[in-house]
């Protein structure tokens, strides 16, 4: 029987390991996808909000800005520069507190603030000012759910939800080649050619020992003069993700990129701005990478939307972060894990220290035994548990990923 203590369940889990099973499929929506520009907006919203309510009140108060929403624009590209015909519009709307204990908080002009810098920071040809119309409509809390908050001041936060979050350890070789495949497009390659835009999205399938990697990747028409030149650099960005590839894996992997060019039509994925929401991409929060910045159909998932959500009490977040670092920490500390599963259950208005069930899946290598790794995983979670608000601050000081 697993043991229980502390609602917290260590058992051995009877699985296939994702590297032996015979099929692996493996997604990166990379910063400049719609539905990534929704997670980081939301995310930023949230992250301003915070800090001006510490800074204002002297505590985080209740708000949750995971609702943002993209409604494609429209671009009329052309080698050598286009141009925005029509801005992309976003609406910033979800859930902020405004007055408290007689204190005015202007959330919807920091929350436009957050938004635009972030547009800012993130995309190089996106001018937040004129290819962007913004509209905020942030609401006020519901009377239970911010009662719920204001509980749980002074101790553990009170859960504002009854939700899961879930983790995973370590990433497979094919995991992590297309999480690094966008971070070095979007850190590296973008730096040193200014025709490559933000939105890259990497799609991997690994079959036995052969890994194929296909990428879209939006380029920019004003640094692109002609066919001849935009076929050049993608060979160049191949080139590069190929090098990549040999940083990962050793086995057989082949790259394909926008494989829907028609270059004798001289019809190729050419953007004004770096980002299809230009041009008839929507974009959403949630519907793209998991917290771990994957999206891993060969793994258990939370469909949570972890960005925007506020970092004291709402478990769709707190949760979802927690599961992957008790995760990473459980195999990286315990000898013999091949991998490990973390599943955590909140109970609304129960204090999120103290969640439903946290369960720890281990899947052990050859020779191990789970029940010599128990004490040591359930001491991993519970030190988590008893220091929970660190995963606060590491939201709010930006020091963890959401996406």
């Amino acid at each position: 029987m697993p043991a229980l203590m502390n609602n917290i369940i260590v058992e051995r889990l009877i699985h296939t390991p994702v590297e032996d099973q015979k099929v692996e499929i493996v997604e990166r929506k990379g910063i400049g996808h719609p539905d990534s520009i929704a997670d980081g907006i939301a995310e930023a919203m949230s992250r301003a909000l915070s800090r001006e309510y510490l800074k204002r009140c002297g505590a985080v108060l209740h708000h949750n800005t995971d609702e943002t929403q993209i409604v494609a624009g429209r671009a009329k590209t052309a080698f050598g520069g286009g141009e925005v015909i029509q801005p992309i519009y976003i609406l910033l709307v979800g859930r902020a507190t405004k007055h408290f204990n007689g204190i005015d908080v202007p959330a919807d002009r920091i929350a436009l603030r957050a938004a635009k810098g972030y547009v800012r920071e993130a995309m190089r040809y996106l001018d937040p000012e004129t290819d962007v119309v913004f509209d905020v409509k942030l609401g006020e809390g519901s009377t239970d759910l911010k009662d719920v908050f204001q509980r749980g001041e002074g101790k553990a936060p009170l859960s504002n939800d009854t939700s899961f979050g879930i983790g995973y350890a370590p990433l497979s070789e094919t995991e992590n080649l297309v999480l690094n495949i966008e971070r070095k497009i979007y850190r590296d390659f973008r730096r040193r050619e200014k025709a490559i835009g933000e939105d890259v999205k990497v799609m991997g399938l690994r079959e036995d020992n052969k890994i194929r990697v296909t990428v879209a990747c939006a380029f920019v028409d004003r640094h692109v003069s002609d066919v001849k030149e935009y076929q050049a650099i993608k060979e160049d960005l191949t080139s590069f993700i190929t090098d990549i590839a040999g940083e990962y894996t050793e086995r057989d992997v082949t790259i394909s990129v926008n494989t829907a060019d028609n270059i004798e039509s001289e019809v190729v994925y050419l953007t004004v701005t770096g980002t299809s929401a230009e041009n008839g991409d929507d974009g959403s929060v949630g519907r793209g990478n998991r917290s771990n910045g994957l999206i891993t159909p060969g793994r258990p998932m939370s469909m949570e939307a972890t960005s925007g959500k506020n970092p004291i009490n709402h478990v769709g977040k707190i949760y979802n972060l927690l599961a992957n670092q008790i995760a990473h920490d459980c195999h990286s500390a315990i000898e013999g894990i091949k991998e490990v599963y973390v599943r955590i259950l909140s109970q609304i208005g129960k204090p999120i220290d103290e969640p439903k069930a946290l369960s720890i899946q281990i899947v052990p290598e050859v020779g191990y035994e789970v029940e010599k790794m128990e004490l040591k995983a359930r001491t991993i979670a519970e030190e988590w548990l008893n220091d929970i608000t660190k995963i606060t601050d590491m939201v709010i000081n930006g020091e963890i990923n959401t996406f």
